[in-house]
């Protein structure tokens, strides 16, 4: 609709010209019939309803039907659609600034052939009023055009911008989604699946030794009621499971697996030192999947923060505590710490206080840092 809108006001500037053009100039000086003038504007109308037309594929013959129906008879309409066109759809400095001298010499060009024609004393005035021309039909409508780009490219960064970060929120929101359910996963994993696993295990020994027949009948169905319990939870995390590809559910690390991780950061050159007091004792496995996770996420914050730092790691077992301290000295040399999400610590004292512990996480007094968890013993044996 605006296209059309536009091709009608193009064609019908083609018959209000500014003045006599070179063409009309010719004729009335050479005493041919006005008629001539008239058709040269039909013809020149019809063409810019076509040239406009054709403005969603390609501006160019809009602007080159503005420079021909002003050489011709004056009109300024196609000229200065022309002219905005230029600054608006040209984005090389050379072809804009090309088409602008161009279209200023148009305007410049009836004149001095009007001059030619003319009387000398009226040389000044005309080109005075040539240069009006230059800046009301060209430069003006140039300016209004690279306002307009300039005023489209900005809308056009600021939506792009504006999508781009909603697209950037979706998938923030979609990757805390994701690692949420792989928590949950894994807590269902950790504390259910674990306490219903001696429920079942407590209720088959009841059902062999139970005396009384309908003592065994009710361990038999607390025992069956509970495996079917363990097969809809498995089922439950193996959905949040497909949905997240960090939630591995198999066997996790447990205190057997602590000197290996030792022997990676030593690798990796950090001089580990492990200590351990009391009497080893037999601890639940959630326990020590725990304390694993303590003594792991410490020594990657050694290596992030602290570099080569030498580290302590050490476990107490006390009558009915275990205490786990991994304590590191002050880096040496400056450390760039490297990025990281900064949650590791909060999910340790969350896994922690999950089975009733305390956890601590601190600078030390000589610039290092200490993590600290204390899990009860007696109770959870």
């Amino acid at each position: 609709m605006q296209v059309v809108l536009l091709a009608a006001v193009v064609a019908a500037g083609t018959f209000v010209p500014v003045s006599g053009g070179p063409i009309p100039y010719q004729l009335a000086i050479s005493g041919a019939p006005p008629i001539f003038g008239v058709l040269l504007s039909a013809v020149l109308a019809a063409a810019s309803v076509i040239c406009v037309l054709l403005l969603p594929r390609t501006p160019w013959p809009t602007i080159a039907i503005g420079l021909g129906a002003w050489l011709l008879i004056s009109a300024w309409v196609a000229l200065c659609v022309g002219s905005y066109l230029a600054a608006r759809t040209i984005r090389e400095t050379r072809w804009l600034i090309g088409c602008f001298a161009v279209a200023s010499a148009a305007v410049l060009l009836p004149t001095a052939i009007g001059l030619a024609f003319g009387r000398a004393d009226l040389a000044l005035g005309d080109m005075l009023s040539a240069l009006g021309g230059v800046g009301l039909f060209v430069a003006l409508p140039f300016v209004l055009g690279l306002w307009n780009r300039s005023r489209h490219d900005v809308l056009e960064g600021l939506r792009e911008r504006s999508v781009q970060l909603e697209r950037e929120q979706a998938a923030r929101a979609e990757q805390a989604r994701m690692q949420e359910r792989a928590r949950i996963a894994r807590d269902m994993h950790d504390a259910v699946a674990h306490r219903v696993s001696l429920m079942v295990l407590h209720a088959g020994g009841l059902e062999v030794n139970a005396a009384d027949p309908g003592t065994a009948a009710t361990a038999e169905l607390i025992r069956t009621t509970g495996r079917e319990a363990l097969a809809q939870l498995r089922d439950s995390i193996g959905v949040l499971k497909s949905a997240t590809s960090d939630a591995r559910l198999g066997p996790q690390p447990t205190l057997v697996d602590l000197d290996g991780l030792l022997d990676r950061s030593r690798e990796a050159g950090i001089p580990v030192h492990r200590h351990d007091e009391g009497a080893p004792q037999p601890l639940p496995a959630l326990v020590e999947q725990a304390v694993y996770r303590v003594v792991q996420e410490a020594l990657t914050n050694v290596h992030k923060h602290a570099g080569t730092a030498r580290t302590d790691v050490e476990l107490r077992y006390l009558d009915s505590v275990l205490e786990v301290d991994v304590i590191n000295e002050a880096p040496r040399t400056l450390v760039e710490p490297l990025p990281g999400s900064g949650m590791g610590l909060v999910g340790l004292r969350e896994r922690v206080e999950l089975l009733d512990g305390s956890f601590a996480a601190e600078p030390s007094a000589d610039g290092g840092f200490a993590v600290s968890a204390r899990f009860p013993l007696e109770e959870r044996a």
